[in-house]
């Protein structure tokens, strides 16, 4: 894959295109029509990478950064109408932060008949052991761990719960109701039957980084029954996820017990679980198997899996948030009827 053109919306202090443009040969345009056009008055490039995010961009009341993806994504869109021809797009992360704008971008690729690609490197990063889940399986229920902070860490553990979930028997059939809570909230929770410990047990099982008295002085630990679970996370944060079909999914947002991200279901009355490999900086191979994915979807103009799927993510997320703001209210969100067949192959890195 070769970069022939970039368009950069802001240049702070050490911004890098200039100089990368002079080393591999490209040129930086003004604009993204221009960029699409190489400068010149016909759509010249074989595929379209949209990254938008970093730079110094405003929060809604959801505290969501504005990131303008949707604008990237549209702008694109107004080169295709214009000529009558299209590119396949990959969208880094969420399509959007608004699940309106979301729609309507998958809706232009439906329209216009053009692959589109997007969503988080968890999905087809390596999986500690390497659980793939039948397709149409018995799945009864999942939970899942992530860490990090929210808008967009949240996002990347709810896009790999996902890529499991949608798995099972009957394919995703959207979501019907979803319940942020905080705190000690999220363990009352538990005794109230709304997720499973077993499921906590089962995912904490897989995580190579537990807080507290391993990184202490190196002993193993089970942070549940020893309760340093409840000790290490000040604020446990509980995504409470209701789907169409009954299903029920729930993602912990866990700070202070764990540094990675560990997926657990039951299924066929059976406790699966699996870690999503984060490789260590500098050299984050897990976008090296997005990249894959991507180059992927220009030389076949198919996607490796539904864009439907990072739809109903960023929709999710929002709708969460939105439970947050409201007071923790349970939502119903009718608007999440996103129905969608996962692909037959997970796509995920093998080792």
């Amino acid at each position: 894959m070769k970069v022939v053109s970039l368009y950069v919306e802001q240049k702070p202090e050490g911004n890098q295109s200039q100089d990368r443009a002079r080393e591999f040969g490209f040129e930086v345009y003004p604009t993204i029509a221009e960029a699409l056009r190489c400068g010149k008055d016909q759509l010249a490039v074989d595929g379209i990478l949209i990254i938008g995010e970093h730079g110094d961009y405003p929060r809604n009341e959801l505290d969501q950064v504005l990131y303008p993806r949707y604008e990237f994504f549209k702008a694109c869109v107004q080169v295709f109408e214009e000529e009558e021809r299209s590119v396949p797009i990959y969208n880094d992360k969420h399509l959007s932060y608004s699940f309106e704008r979301a729609k309507e971008m998958v809706d232009d690729g439906s329209r216009l008949d053009f692959p589109i690609l997007a969503g988080s490197s968890l999905p087809v990063t390596w999986r500690l052991p390497n659980l793939e889940l039948p397709l149409d399986c018995q799945l009864e229920e999942a939970l899942m761990v992530g860490v990090g902070g929210s808008d967009p860490m949240d996002y990347h553990a709810l896009e790999a719960m996902q890529c499991m979930i949608e798995r099972r028997q009957g394919g995703e059939s959207g979501v019907k109701a979803v319940q942020l809570i905080e705190g000690e909230a999220v363990w009352e929770a538990e005794k109230d039957g709304r997720w499973s410990m077993d499921l906590l047990e089962a995912a904490l099982s897989r995580s190579d980084t537990p807080c507290g008295w391993t990184d202490e002085d190196g002993r193993t630990q089970d942070l549940i029954r020893t309760g340093e679970l409840y000790r290490l996370v000040e604020n446990p944060v509980a995504y409470l996820i209701e789907h169409r079909d009954g299903f029920n999914s729930v993602l912990l947002m866990l700070n202070g017990a764990v540094r990675d991200y560990c997926f657990a279901g039951r299924l066929n009355g059976q406790l699966v679980s699996t870690q999503f490999l984060l490789t260590p900086t500098p050299n984050v191979t897990y976008s090296a198997c997005l990249i894959r994915k991507i180059e992927e979807m220009y030389l076949t103009r198919k996607a490796p899996y539904p864009a439907e799927r990072t739809l109903l993510v960023s929709g999710t997320l929002e709708s969460c948030l939105k439970s947050r703001h409201s007071e923790y209210q349970r939502l119903e969100t009718p608007h999440l009827n996103v129905a969608y067949q996962a692909p037959a192959e997970s796509h995920h890195a093998r080792m």
